[in-house]
């Protein structure tokens, strides 16, 4: 095998496996490179070349740092590495963007042009579910059409027998986690309540909410605050959980929740354009 199928072969493992890591490709070269178009190489959070090769530190620096940017944001780039004339030439400066291409300087004797896409590949964002109710396994559902990793969290003698999850639990003590953005949604509705709150305060996550009226949350806030669970912690849940959409069914309050998260989710990672 080439070492580009061996490239390729381990971002399918990796993926599989739902690591985080950069695949950054060469696409152009023009003049003398030690990188040709085609050359790939997978980059770990870290910053290590983990295999592949784009060639030496005349584009090694430009490319980890877009690789860190890349990890942190989630979105691809452009980099175009360039000898200074050239970016004289295009009245840029090295660290500039422009049309969506940052530009470096190639310091290197060769002189030579290399442009290379570095794309974040990361795993699927996570939603763990606590409890089993209607809204519960309706957000499962969905989420699973929108790619996320499902955890559901429920005491087996509650739970149907089909339910659509990438993972569940007996129960509300989770363990070890899928790795990855997380986001955490109770949806007991009576049963357990309590102590599924508890167990999602414990657990690392982006967004936190529950499903209930602002009553119910303000009654077990009122008893989590009298075991020791520290005020900005419990404040930190959306209750009632979802955009208010007028949602009635079961359906519909899932997707508002799902909407709720997907505005957090994506947080930062679009821009609003203003309208013409």
């Amino acid at each position: 095998m080439t070492a580009h199928v061996d490239v390729m072969d381990l971002v399918a493992q990796m993926k599989a496996a739902e690591q985080t890591f950069v695949l950054a490709t060469v696409v152009r070269t023009v003049s003398v490179t030690a990188a040709k178009a085609g050359a790939k190489a997978i980059i770990a959070p870290d910053g290590r070349v983990v295999a592949g090769w784009i060639g030496g530190g005349c584009a090694r620096g430009a490319v980890l740092k877009a690789a860190r940017e890349a990890l942190a944001d989630g979105e691809p780039r452009m980099v175009s590495v360039r000898p200074e004339n050239l970016l004289a030439e295009l009245g840029v400066k090295a660290g500039e963007h422009r049309d969506g291409v940052r530009f470096a300087a190639n310091f290197c004797p060769s002189k030579g042009t290399m442009d290379i896409f570095v794309e974040p590949v990361l795993p699927h964002p996570s939603l763990v579910v606590f409890g089993a109710s209607p809204v519960a396994l309706s957000l499962a559902t969905q989420a699973r059409q929108l790619g996320y990793h499902v955890t559901l969290a429920a005491p087996a003698v509650d739970r149907p027998s089909a339910i659509d999850a990438d993972t569940l639990i007996d129960g509300f003590a989770l363990g070890e986690l899928h790795p990855a953005r997380r986001f955490v949604v109770v949806s007991t509705q009576g049963k357990g309540d309590e102590a599924a709150l508890r167990a999602a305060l414990a657990t690392e996550g982006c967004y936190h909410a529950f499903v209930g009226s602002r009553r119910k949350m303000a009654a077990l806030r009122d008893r989590l605050l009298a075991e020791g669970i520290a005020n900005e912690t419990i404040d930190c849940v959306k209750a009632p959980a979802g955009l208010d959409l007028g949602a009635i069914t079961p359906e519909e309050i899932a997707m508002s929740i799902l909407a709720e998260i997907t505005i957090e989710r994506r947080r930062g990672q679009r821009q609003i354009r203003p309208a013409d």
